[in-house]
C-alpha cells in the first residue's frame, strides 16, 4: 500500500512528497477557472468573484492570521466560530491547522525549521510546495491548545472541507456552473496566490524598515492585495499588533474594517504597537 502511495506522488527536493490524488481539487479548480475565457460575459460575475475574494481574504488575515494565529484582539465564541467558518471557506486547510502553522514559523522564521523560507527553500516551495506535500498534514496541536479546547473549532478543523463545499453549493445553485466558475473557482485561485505571496514574495521583494531576525519585507503592492498582510517586516516585528500597517500613509484594510467592527462591539481590545517599538527604525536594503 506504501509503495502504490509513494507510486502516485511526486518526489521533492526535500524528501517529501506530493500526493497526485490529493492535490486534485487544486489542480482542477486551477483549471476551471480557465473556463472563463469560454463562458459569456457578464458584469456580475466579475462583481461577484471580486466580492467574494475580498470577502473571504478579510477572514483569512483577520482570522486565520491576526485573531487565531496571533490573538491580536478579542471576540465572542459565536463571532469566533463565524470567522473561522468563512476563513476555511478559502480552502486552505483547518482553522487550527493554520494558525498553528503560523506560530511555528514565527519561532523559527527563516531559520532550518521554517516551513516555508523562500530563502531558504526556494520559492516553489514556500509558494505552494510546503501546503500541498505530505510533511505537514498534521495539526501542531502543542501549538494551539488556546483555541483547541473549544469543540466546535476541533470538529471544523477534522472537517475542513465543509466550509468551501458549502460556499460551492450555494453558488451553484445561485448562479449555475458559470457564476460556479467565476466566483468560486477563480476567486479561490486568486485567494490561493494572494495569500501564498506572503510567504514567498514578501520575503524576497520590498523594503525593511526593522532589522529582525529574518528577511521579512515591507511591499506595498502585496499590501492592497492582501487587505495589509504585505506590511510583513512590520509584522515580524511586532506579530501581535491588530495593525500592521503601522503608519498612517500604509493602507491595511483588514485593521480598517477591524476598528469599525469594534464600534459595534463585535470585536474589541485590538492590540496596538507600543510606541517604543515604532520608534526602533533601522532602515536597510
Amino acid at each position: 500500500m506504501a509503495t502504490a502511495s509513494r507510486a502516485w506522488s511526486i518526489p521533492l527536493p526535500n524528501g517529501s512528497r506530493i500526493s497526485v490524488i490529493m492535490s486534485l481539487p487544486f489542480a482542477l479548480i486551477h483549471i476551471a477557472s480557465l473556463l472563463i475565457f469560454f463562458i459569456p460575459f457578464h458584469w456580475y460575475y466579475l462583481v461577484t468573484c471580486l466580492g467574494l475574494l475580498g470577502v473571504r481574504m478579510f477572514f483569512v488575515t483577520a482570522g486565520y492570521h491576526r485573531y487565531f494565529s496571533h490573538r491580536a484582539f478579542k471576540t465572542s465564541r459565536a463571532f469566533q466560530f463565524v470567522i473561522a467558518f468563512m476563513a476555511m471557506s478559502s480552502a486552505q486547510k483547518g482553522v487550527l491547522w493554520w494558525a498553528a502553522h503560523h506560530r511555528h514559523h514565527h519561532r523559527h522564521s527563516d531559520q532550518e525549521l521554517d516551513l516555508h523560507s523562500p530563502t531558504l527553500f526556494g520559492f516553489f516551495w514556500s509558494h505552494i510546495g510546503w501546503i500541498m506535500s505530505d510533511k505537514y498534514n498534521d495539526t501542531r496541536l502543542n501549538y494551539i491548545g488556546d483555541f483547541a479546547k473549544f469543540p466546535e473549532l476541533r470538529w471544523l478543523n477534522k472537517y475542513h472541507m465543509v466550509p468551501p463545499v458549502a460556499l460551492g453549493a450555494v453558488i451553484w445553485l445561485i448562479g449555475g456552473w458559470h457564476l460556479f466558475v467565476w466566483a468560486f473557482c477563480l476567486s479561490t485561485v486568486l485567494l490561493w496566490h494572494d495569500t501564498f505571496t506572503i510567504n514567498s514574495l514578501s520575503h524576497l521583494f520590498g523594503t525593511r524598515r526593522y532589522e529582525t531576525t529574518d528577511t521579512s519585507k515591507n511591499n506595498w503592492f502585496l499590501a492592497l492585495l492582501t487587505l495589509g498582510e504585505g506590511w510583513h517586516n512590520n509584522h515580524h516585528h511586532f506579530m501581535a499588533s491588530a495593525r500592521q500597517g503601522f503608519f498612517w500613509w500604509e493602507v491595511d484594510i483588514t485593521y480598517y474594517t477591524l476598528k469599525m467592527l469594534s464600534w459595534f462591539g463585535i470585536v474589541w481590545d485590538l492590540r496596538k504597537v507600543p510606541v517604543h517599538l515604532l520608534s526602533e527604525q533601522k532602515i536597510a536594503a
